[in-house]
């Protein structure tokens, strides 16, 4: 029953850290690129990436890791969001901005992820 309190408590601040962050970067950045969404992919794949390397050396506890991996980031990150941005910017017929976003979301992401657990290795 805890690890469903912290998995709640952590998606729920999760979800406002999203709406929030995704919507400051939107305001400063407002040029039709979804830079909100891309910025809370990416820092979302940073620390999934770095929790992810605690946990592999038992340096994070069961209960951190529901509260921040599940529930936290489960609910910061958005990839739904990024998949119907980016079908709405085809739809919108900006296929190059579609295509970037797939690229850029994907390969940085993936990049902070290995750079998460990259850094991790360095709290032995």
């Amino acid at each position: 029953m805890l690890n469903l309190f912290l998995i709640a408590f952590g998606g729920g601040l999760g979800a406002l850290a999203r709406y929030s962050l995704s919507g400051l970067v939107s305001k400063i950045i407002a040029n039709g690129f979804p830079f909100g969404t891309l910025a809370v992919n990416l820092i979302g794949s940073f620390f999934i990436g770095f929790l992810f390397g605690l946990s592999e050396k038992l340096l994070l506890h069961k209960n951190l890791h529901f509260f921040l991996a599940i529930g936290f980031l489960g609910a910061f990150t958005t990839f739904s969001t990024f998949s119907l941005e980016t079908f709405n910017l085809f739809k919108n017929g900006e296929p190059k901005l579609a295509f970037a976003n797939i690229f850029v979301s994907h390969f940085l992401g993936i990049l902070l992820v290995f750079s998460g657990i990259f850094l991790s290795k360095l709290f032995d």
